[in-house]
């Protein structure tokens, strides 16, 4: 659907991979309204960015969904994509389960409920435009699950599945589906300092949009994207190799 020229809202725009794409997006000639939950961290992100449009939203919230999509077709009628970025991690102990259910549902509503919502209220819009895009940050995780983070990994799993259906459902409109895969990346994402292991920001960001100039459909890094056409046998031993180093690392996990 081309990088430049665009009107793009990219929930969970203020900081990491939001921010990243915010900033590349800017950068090639699109407006950018970014969403978040914090007024804080929106500001910050504007500070450093000052073309930047913000708008406080919780999508995990469906009447703030509802307000979010009507305030921004009135506002940027020619808006015409969404980039469903925000999301939360949560690693969980499935046989200790330390918090209220309240706790773990807000990472289906932010990561699931959220994303498919938004979709689902923008369609008409953006089949009315010239050109336009539904973009979904899902994960590597979506294909190889990690063990710690089952509710992550299963809400990435559904957002995968959520997307090639949607690409189906949509192929004879103007509507262009795209999945970015990520891997670990470093940012905040479960908490600070959890990924410092993780892909570097630019370095990520700057490959993804390589995949997108050459308008490929499924973009990943490191191979990620790899992993969709990857044998059952070797997801299988990922996923357990994966899992042995977790735990040798975090000793206390399953306790």
């Amino acid at each position: 659907m081309g990088l430049t020229g665009n009107t793009i809202l990219i929930t969970g725009g203020a900081s990491g991979i939001g921010f990243a794409f915010a900033e590349r997006f800017i950068k090639k000639g699109n407006k950018v309204i970014a969403v978040g939950r914090r007024e804080e961290k929106l500001a910050e992100a504007k500070e450093m960015l000052p073309e930047l449009h913000t708008k406080v939203c919780d999508v995990s919230k469906e009447e703030e969904r509802i307000e979010l999509v009507e305030w921004a077709v009135n506002e940027f009628p020619d808006l015409n994509l969404l980039v469903n970025n925000a999301g939360i991690q949560q690693r969980v102990n499935l046989q200790n389960a330390a918090h209220d259910w309240s706790y773990y549902q807000k990472e289906l509503a932010i990561n699931i409920e959220g994303p498919i919502h938004l979709s689902m209220l923008l369609i008409p819009h953006l089949k009315k435009q010239k050109r336009a895009g539904i973009m979904n940050i899902t994960s590597g995780l979506a294909i190889q699950p990690g063990v710690w983070v089952p509710i992550y990994s299963a809400t990435k799993a559904a957002m995968h599945s959520f997307t090639l259906t949607l690409r189906h459902q949509l192929a004879d409109t103007n509507i262009e589906i795209v999945e970015v895969i990520p891997p670990a990346v470093n940012t905040d994402l479960g908490g600070v300092g959890l990924h410092t292991f993780g892909a570097p920001l630019d370095d990520f960001a700057d490959t993804i949009f390589e995949g997108l100039k050459k308008e490929q459909l499924e973009v990943g890094y490191g191979g990620t994207e790899e992993r969709l056409s990857a044998p059952r046998k070797e997801i299988q031993q990922g996923i357990k190799m994966a899992w042995q180093n977790f735990q040798k690392n975090n000793p206390d996990f399953m306790k």
